[in-house]
């Protein structure tokens, strides 16, 4: 297969037009049938580097490998050659039920995940004479103009040249699990990867929204192609157990080869029979290879294999569960991981001070220390889930209020809105929306403009300490007052107080302006503190005891609020309460600027 490149450098730096022709593509029409056949030529399928399927005299050769095999055979002839045929025929067994064991289990391994990768024939839309097709993804080529939709796995990296509130799961790339905006807007060249809003990347996937995309990177010139060279180029490791074999197979040699010539020296120094002596020697260094060593540690890493089976992890090589097993760290991702990532409102925080906790049930969903309280007759509240309802992008399933397509998040603040009878469609009729500025980690706020009789009304979420620092006033009832420091510092320590307890924190505002354009986020008005809950897994606790009790040490590795990730780690027994450590993003140095004893503290930390 040919290296792949790409032919443009930079993509997400340069505006669509630019690179299109660059690209030398029209949008409108795509690549003509007989220039895709000429950059398949010179660029290659649209593959990533896949080994050989490995065939049956390749598996059952690589038994014969270990050196305690290859000692095996060598005392099997040598019993042979000296007419001790029983012993001979019991090695030859030793080493049958051996490679039989390995070579079944193996061939097992081996062809399964082949037929996975058979399994996985990615489909596309792209757009060439003039007309969208929907061709296989290895047949893609930089320059083609890509149809994307929600739902679709990206396979070759993309720049966006359309696109309608769209989000990408990067999950694969940057081991983030909330998706991420992205925009045909042009990005600094030294933007990092998770911040290229313009650009989709190969084994992605869209979890809202459509665009189009010309395609700059194929194969393993991509961003996963990438890492899939670096993975192929590391070389292959001998586990711990193949190691310890592989010693006491040299040093078995060493020893029996001395006791041999020691004997046989010493038998011929006395005068003996050297054919005699010979014979002795040999039979002797025969009896010293332990036959049934090689037989004991595949059937115990058989069993293991299997067992993995059982559990649905496929194993291509036997030595790789010995691996495994000597794993002693483990670090694992927060939401969707040890948490549903079914995020629920638990409750509001409203600027006037009032809690009002949301309930499960649509009746008498909304309630004030344990009274009822109907958002119709709740000027505040009403505000509040208008605000949650406008400001945002995902859809929910006209059956079900707890499912829908987009951000988990926005699914469970329109869930919220539609227990007090508001939904997006309705609200949309009252007042369309004319602008909207999509969420970036820079700002960490979203807005979205609606027309409302002759001016336009603003509704905005975000993380709190974003919106509280973009917040002139705060709403009381039906009065504003003006937002000082302490009153800041106020819902600060709220925020932080509902975050202690687990739920994961949004802030809400909202303000009327006369036009739409401008700045989005100054003189906002703040009407209060969203928290949602996303509960642990239920069997996630047991999951870590397991792990520690096979001292196996777990941490946590996640994007949201400190306090949150404490909770939820206290939770499913990742560490008891108040002994955590917890390592912010911003402390993180490479590990040559730190100090030894900060270093070690750091990798103690159990939250990162």
């Amino acid at each position: 297969m040919k290296q792949n490149s790409a032919i443009v450098a930079q993509p997400w730096r340069k505006p669509a037009e630019k690179l299109l022709s660059e690209l030398n593509v029209d949008a409108g029409r795509g690549l003509a049938s007989s220039e895709t056949r000429r950059r398949l030529k010179k660029y290659g399928p649209n593959r990533l580097r896949q080994a050989k399927p490995k065939s049956l005299w390749r598996i059952l050769a690589e038994q014969f490998k270990s050196l305690m095999m290859v000692l095996l055979a060598t005392a099997a002839i040598l019993a042979f050659l000296l007419a001790h045929n029983v012993d001979g025929v019991a090695i030859l067994v030793v080493i049958v039920i051996n490679v039989a064991i390995g070579f079944i289990v193996e061939l097992r391994g081996v062809r399964s995940m082949e037929a996975l990768h058979r399994l996985v024939q990615v489909k596309v839309r792209v757009r060439r004479d003039g007309r969208v097709q929907e061709l296989r993804a290895d047949q893609l080529v930089p320059g083609d103009i890509v149809v994307i939709e929600s739902g679709n796995m990206i396979s070759a990296d993309l720049r966006l040249i359309e696109a309608a509130n769209l989000q990408a799961d990067e999950s694969t790339l940057t081991g983030e699990s909330v998706p991420v905006d992205k925009s045909v807007d042009a990005v600094d060249a030294a933007t990092s990867l998770a911040k290229r809003h313009s650009m989709l990347y190969s084994g992605t996937t869209i979890t809202r929204g459509s665009g189009t995309g010309v395609v700059v990177a194929t194969g393993l010139a991509t961003e996963l192609g990438q890492i899939s060279s670096l993975v192929a180029e590391t070389e292959e490791e001998v586990t711990p157990l193949e190691q310890r074999l592989e010693t006491l197979g040299r040093r078995l040699i060493w020893m029996t080869l001395a006791l041999t010539a020691l004997l046989a020296g010493a038998g011929m120094a006395l005068g003996r029979d050297i054919v005699a002596m010979l014979e002795i020697a040999i039979a002797l260094a025969v009896a010293a290879v332990p036959e049934g060593l090689p037989v004991v540690a595949t059937i115990a890493l058989a069993r293991g294999m299997w067992r993995m089976a059982q559990q649905n992890a496929l194993i291509s090589r036997l030595s790789a569960v010995e691996t495994l097993g000597a794993t002693g760290v483990i670090c694992t991702d927060k939401t969707g991981t040890l948490t549903e990532n079914r995020m629920t409102v638990s409750r509001f925080l409203l600027a006037s001070g009032e809690e009002i906790e949301v309930g499960e049930s649509e009746q008498a969903a909304f309630s004030r220390a344990g009274e009822p309280v109907d958002p119709d007759h709740h000027a505040l509240l009403q505000l509040a889930l208008e605000t949650t309802v406008l400001c945002n992008n995902a859809s929910l399933d006209p059956n079900d209020s707890e499912t829908g397509s987009g951000d988990p998040l926005e699914i469970a603040l329109l869930s919220a809105g539609r227990k007090a009878g508001l939904t997006r469609e309705g609200l949309l009729k009252d007042w369309p929306e004319t602008r909207e500025e999509a969420f970036n980690t820079d700002t960490k706020m979203m807005a979205t403009f609606h027309k409302e009789g002759n001016g336009y009304r603003e509704a905005v979420k975000g993380a709190p300490e974003a919106i509280l620092a973009a917040c002139s006033r705060i709403q009381l009832g039906e009065e504003t007052e003006r937002m000082t420091a302490e009153v800041r510092e106020h819902w600060s320590g709220e925020n932080t107080r509902l975050a202690d307890a687990g739920l994961r924190m949004l802030a809400l505002a909202s303000r009327r302006i006369q036009a739409s354009e401008g700045e989005a986020y100054e003189d906002l008005v703040f009407l209060g503190l969203v928290g949602l809950l996303d509960p642990p897994r239920q069997d996630v606790a047991a999951a870590i005891k397991e792990c520690r009790g096979a001292g196996i040490r777990v941490v946590m590795v996640t994007g949201d609020q400190p306090s949150t990730a404490r909770y939820v780690a206290e939770q499913v027994g990742l560490v008891d309460a108040g002994d955590v450590k917890v390592v912010h993003g911003q402390e993180l140095k490479p590990l040559e600027e730190m100090t030894a004893d900060t270093r070690d503290q750091m990798l103690k930390a159990n939250i990162f």
